[in-house]
């Protein structure tokens, strides 16, 4: 939450307030309480159409004076018990965030225990333990299902599958928290101006072949392995410690039709996986590497 509006701001919300609401007391008093000179002065200058039509000026009725007396009494006490002008916080001291920290407070004492057996869980046994796991999911709903989908399979050709065994930067209970508390970043190098059109048709028709007995003579091979090798490996299984995934299983995030992956050698991929290691804490961590560890 914002602080209170100081110097300059806080001023002007303050005059801005205080002639607001004195002009408004000073329109219901000369409405209702004007003085008979000026009654008298109106009759003198009343203006009359066709000799029966006359312009005057009568108040509203009293009630609509004390209604709005009313809501300037309670605008007033409003003001001195709660923040509106400017920096002055009032007389209770009330703010959201003051509210928002306390709900927090009260929230942390009265799950502080339940939390503390949460942490000090094993894994295993916090995935056999299905209200946990229904909160795992949950979280997972709230926090991932946007871009994983709420089965967790992926979508779009642009976000992977967390239910299957390949990860491009590992699938370890280690290697999936720290994906979740750092984030992760892909950068796939845009290779059509590097090696040319030829050479991208050619390791392209060679990775396609690299599940199977590629030949050694293949005019691809040399390409891939002066280029694609360091990332991904000679043999294409590729390397989690960079994120480069294996290029010899049935697993392509974008695609894995010739068409797509020479898309993908010739203009390059980039991924970002958000860090979210100051939105979540250790215990809503610990429960989504729990369900997605399995």
């Amino acid at each position: 939450m914002a602080d209170l509006p100081t110097g300059f701001w806080s001023g002007w919300i303050i005059v801005i307030t205080t002639v607001s609401l004195g002009f408004l007391l000073w329109l219901a008093i000369s409405v209702y309480f004007s003085s008979d000179a000026d009654k008298q002065s109106e009759a003198q200058t009343e203006t009359v159409w066709d000799s029966d039509l006359r312009e005057g000026s009568n108040a509203p009725p009293m009630w609509w004076f004390w209604m709005l007396l009313a809501t300037l009494v309670f605008s007033l006490v409003y003001l001195m018990l709660f923040p509106g002008l400017g920096s002055y916080p009032g007389l209770l001291n009330w703010s959201q965030g003051s509210r928002v920290a306390a709900s927090y407070e009260s929230f942390e004492e009265r799950f502080a225990d339940v939390r503390a057996e949460i942490a000090s869980t094993s894994l295993a046994a916090i995935q056999n333990d299905v209200d946990l796991m229904q909160v795992a999911e949950r979280i997972f709903r709230r926090e991932c299902a946007a871009c994983h989908g709420p089965d967790a399979r992926g979508q779009a050709s642009l976000f992977p599958n967390l239910v299957d065994v390949e990860w491009q930067w590992g699938s370890s209970a280690e290697q999936i928290e720290q994906t979740i508390r750092g984030g992760r970043s892909a950068n796939m190098l845009a290779w059509q101006a590097i090696i040319g059109d030829e050479n991208v048709d050619q390791v392209a028709d060679y990775i396609m072949q690299l599940g199977d007995s590629v030949s050694e003579s293949h005019p691809g091979k040399q390409v891939f392995d002066q280029n694609c090798s360091a990332c991904h490996g000679v043999d294409g299984t590729g390397n989690i410690l960079l994120g480069a995934p294996s290029l010899v299983d049935d697993i392509w995030l974008y695609g894995s039709d010739l068409k797509t992956v020479k898309a993908s050698i010739a203009s390059g991929r980039n991924g970002i996986m958000p860090a979210f290691g100051e939105r979540l804490d250790d215990v809503q961590v610990k429960l989504l590497v729990a369900m997605l560890a399995r």
